[in-house]
């Protein structure tokens, strides 16, 4: 399975691609950032992040785009920024079939570290450690967005099992 990663941000959004199959190491395929001055207009921005995105989309054919999910902040103004970001990221996944997966930041924390309290810190030490880099990647948004990717390389076969043991089940009561 590969993913592609995304840590939403307007100033800085983070890419990151692993692969890999369950019980499998992972390994990195790419590692990058977006970024877009402050001083451009919100519609320029977006379409920078789509873009971005969109050439990563093309390039690397994801099985699935991992995103973190907004959750609020006190500062709205970056919490709508984070927000939106994401949503074209979203979209660029959407045109192109490519399934979208949203995990909160203590889940991705909990499946990369262990603990959903996690410092970012930990976070790309552990990034570091599962994908056997050198050193660990920079800036913490490349990292963040690694991490997501990771956390969906491992939940996703589990997530799907369980799905459609569910499925079956429904479907079998309705038959009864």
């Amino acid at each position: 399975m590969r993913v592609l990663g995304v840590d939403p941000g307007l100033t800085r959004c983070g890419l990151g691609v692993v692969e890999g199959s369950p019980g499998r190491p992972l390994s990195l395929v790419a590692a990058g950032l977006v970024t877009t001055p402050r001083d451009w207009d919100l519609g320029h921005r977006l379409t920078e992040v789509e873009r971005v995105v969109g050439e990563w989309l093309d390039r690397y054919q994801p099985d699935a785009l991992a995103v973190e999910q907004v959750f609020s902040q006190h500062n709205v103004r970056t919490v709508m920024g984070t927000a939106q970001s994401a949503a074209v990221a979203m979209l660029a996944a959407a045109r192109r079939g490519v399934p979208i997966a949203l995990h909160t930041p203590s889940e991705v924390k909990a499946a990369v570290t262990g603990t959903g309290r996690a410092a970012k810190p930990q976070v790309g030490a552990m990034v570091t450690r599962v994908l056997r880099l050198e050193h660990p990647p920079r800036p913490a948004d490349t990292a963040d967005a690694l991490a997501l990717a990771i956390c969906h390389a491992w939940r996703a076969p589990a997530q799907a099992r369980l799905a459609a043991a569910v499925a079956g089940d429904r479907s079998r009561r309705s038959a009864s």
